[in-house]
């Protein structure tokens, strides 16, 4: 089983920032990566910004030049730099890894709100 806890959302206002953490279970050598994901009620799951251990970052276009992912190693953890931020970008953001042991885990979600 692998756990990971997602922390940093909130309420900002447009062209703010904001930090979120995800901090994994198991070791991100033997996960392979973490990915960032977004949903708003009544869309799909979007994704946002994957890494992996080997620092190999993708952003979706809607992000790119805005967010930035990165990773500890050291503790297992991936974070997710979001700045300008847009009312767009309001949504809850999930914690995924990779498929991993037959699946993918996710976390249960942190809410972002960008007031505008």
């Amino acid at each position: 089983q692998v756990q990971l806890v997602e922390s940093g959302g909130g309420l900002v206002q447009a062209g703010g920032s904001l930090r979120l953490s995800c901090t994994a279970s198991v070791r991100m050598f033997d996960i392979g990566g973490l990915a960032w994901y977004r949903q708003v009620p009544g869309e799909e799951r979007e994704a946002v910004a994957t890494i992996t251990t080997d620092g190999v970052a993708n952003y979706a276009d809607s992000v790119k030049g805005r967010f930035s992912i990165s990773r500890d190693l050291a503790k297992n953890t991936v974070y997710l730099q979001m700045d300008s931020l847009k009312p767009e970008d309001t949504a809850v953001y999930f914690c995924a890894t990779p498929r991993f042991r037959g699946r993918h885990y996710w976390g249960h979600g942190t809410q972002v709100t960008v007031s505008s």
